[in-house]
C-alpha cells in the first residue's frame, strides 16, 4: 500500500483545449491542469515502488479544499468537523481524473488498473490531497504486504 499527501490547493482537471498548429488541430491540457499534474507526479515519485503496480488496484482519494474566507463561524466549525462538505464545483470526478493521470507510469502502469475507487471532498485550513493506492488480489481482496 502506498499513501501520498499532496500539499496545497487541489486543482481539478479542466476540459482539454484545442489549438491549430500548421493546419492540424491539437488537443492539450490547460496550463493550470498540466502544471498540477506535473506537481502531483513529482511528489508521487518520492513514494513510487521500484516497479509500477501491474494488477488490480483500489484508490482512496480525499480532497481537502481551502475553507472560503467568507464562511461564518458556525459554518466553519461544521466544515472542520466534516459535517458540512463542499457541494460546489469543481466536481469530485474532475479532481480524481487529473490525479489518476498524474500517477500513470509512476505508481501504476495505467489508471485503467483502478477497479475500486473511493473519492471524497472536504474543507480544511490545510488544503491538500491524500491518496492511498492498494493492490488487490485476484479475488478483489486487499493483498497483505
Amino acid at each position: 500500500m502506498i499513501s501520498i499527501v499532496v500539499p496545497g490547493q487541489p486543482v481539478a482537471q479542466a476540459r482539454p483545449r484545442a489549438g491549430k498548429n500548421r493546419g492540424k488541430i491539437n488537443m492539450y491540457d490547460p496550463k493550470e491542469s498540466k502544471d498540477y499534474k506535473n506537481y502531483v507526479s513529482l511528489i508521487a515519485k518520492q513514494y513510487a515502488p521500484k516497479i509500477p503496480y501491474e494488477g488490480n488496484l483500489k484508490a482512496v482519494i480525499k480532497i481537502y479544499r481551502q475553507i472560503p474566507k467568507s464562511t461564518t463561524k458556525k459554518d466553519r466549525a461544521l466544515f472542520l468537523a466534516g459535517i458540512k462538505r463542499p457541494v460546489t464545483k469543481p466536481d469530485t470526478s474532475n479532481y480524481v481524473k487529473g490525479i489518476e493521470d498524474a500517477l500513470n507510469g509512476i505508481i501504476y502502469k495505467d489508471d485503467s488498473q483502478i477497479v475500486e475507487l473511493q473519492a471524497s471532498k472536504y474543507y480544511s485550513d490545510n488544503p491538500r490531497v491524500e491518496i492511498t493506492i492498494q493492490e488487490l488480489d485476484l479475488m478483489g481482496y486487499s493483498e497483505i504486504s
